[in-house]
């Protein structure tokens, strides 16, 4: 039996499963349902938040001999071939290997011809924007004229690369980054099913550290799984194997600096790095969150930009911590820890840049 990783395992077979991009999925399904199908869709978004899944799910419904409203059947013979990965009618392409015009001259011919099993013939074109110029004008061509039996499905991550007259031929969606709470229930339940025993603060910290990227959790989780899979996980297991940063410590670390507590922050800071903590790591981690704070002053309405990865607790501090830090700290935290995570990697002691920013910031000396 093929053993597959979890993102692979676990991706959703119905739109009912999909996770995240409730406007997407909904636009999608009165199409479906209304028989109303475009011949070309722009998919365009962060990675990892499940544009070739919803690819994948698209053309499975339209192909669908026994649809059940929008939902595929998944079990008639369409459904069963697309499942399997068996049809040369779903042709899934990787534009950052197959850019050039001789590639979409090929793919011209080879969508003239009617499908030979399914509905429709449906080409996903992954990483489109990486197309030569060449082969984006060619395929502008086949998106001018396109046959009938016909449905183009380009995923960019980089849309400002597509070239205006392809986008102007497409039906566009833009995807979201996934919120936090989105990413752990669905970790959670694939836990479940795998047998998998691990704290809840584990789960958020394998979220936190995706940034919004269901496909990066997942991966995430696997090799956790893999490292532990006997004993019950802990968000401490998660972050000695991966060397993940929780944002907890940011947060903590944080308020430690509002407070001008130089002592206090530098005795957190290298605590931290004898039980493991990567200094690396921590910086990055910290800026991360410094940016947060810095976008909710700017507006709390931005905060789906800030905190919408992180569970609601976590959203509650970083909100509480914009509110109480004064501008004025904010830009110059963000100044000393950006200058203090370029030096790290040159120090002869990697702590000291971060115990220099800490000092200055505090003001101590």
């Amino acid at each position: 039996m093929e053993n597959l990783v979890l993102y692979r395992k676990y991706r959703p077979q119905s739109f009912k499963d999909f996770v995240g991009q409730e406007h997407i999925v909904k636009t999608l399904a009165n199409e479906i349902a209304m028989g109303n199908i475009s011949h070309a869709y722009l998919f365009s978004g962060p990675r990892g938040t499940g544009k070739t899944t919803l690819a994948r799910l698209f053309a499975k419904a339209v192909c669908c001999q026994n649809l059940k409203g929008f939902e595929p059947c998944n079990e008639c013979p369409a459904c069963l071939e697309i499942n399997k990965g068996k049809t040369v009618d779903l042709i899934e392409i990787d534009t950052a290997s197959n850019r050039g015009i001789d590639d979409v001259k090929e793919l011209r011919e080879g969508i003239k011809f009617s499908p030979s099993f399914l509905k429709y013939k449906v080409l996903i074109l992954d990483e489109s924007h990486q197309l030569s110029k060449d082969a984006a004008n060619a395929l502008l061509k086949i998106l001018e004229e396109p046959p009938a039996h016909a449905i183009f499905i380009l995923a960019t991550t980089e849309l400002h690369k597509m070239i205006p007259t392809i986008l102007s031929r497409c039906q566009r969606f833009d995807f979201h980054k996934i919120p936090g709470p989105q990413i752990i229930e669905k970790l959670a339940s694939i836990c479940e099913q795998e047998k998998v025993k691990i704290e809840r603060e584990a789960l958020a910290l394998i979220a936190a550290n995706a940034e919004g990227a269901l496909r990066d959790a997942e991966s995430i989780l696997d090799q956790v799984i893999s490292f532990l899979p006997d004993i019950k996980i802990t968000a401490q297991d998660v972050q000695n194997i991966l060397g993940l940063v929780d944002i907890t410590l940011a947060i903590k670390f944080s308020d430690l600096l509002i407070k001008k507590d130089a002592k206090g922050a530098i005795s957190f800071l290298n605590d931290n790095l004898e039980k493991g903590l990567d200094p690396v790591e921590f910086a990055k981690t910290f800026i991360n969150y410094l940016r947060k704070i810095l976008i909710l002053q700017v507006s709390p309405d931005l905060d789906g930009y800030a905190v919408a990865e992180l569970e609601q607790t976590a959203q509650n501090l970083v909100k509480q911590q914009a509110k109480e830090i004064k501008p004025e700290d904010l830009r110059k935290l963000l100044k000393l820890f950006l200058e203090a995570e370029r030096k790290i990697k040159y120090a002869a002691i990697p702590q000291l840049p971060l115990e220099i920013a800490i000092v200055e910031s505090c003001g101590t000396v």
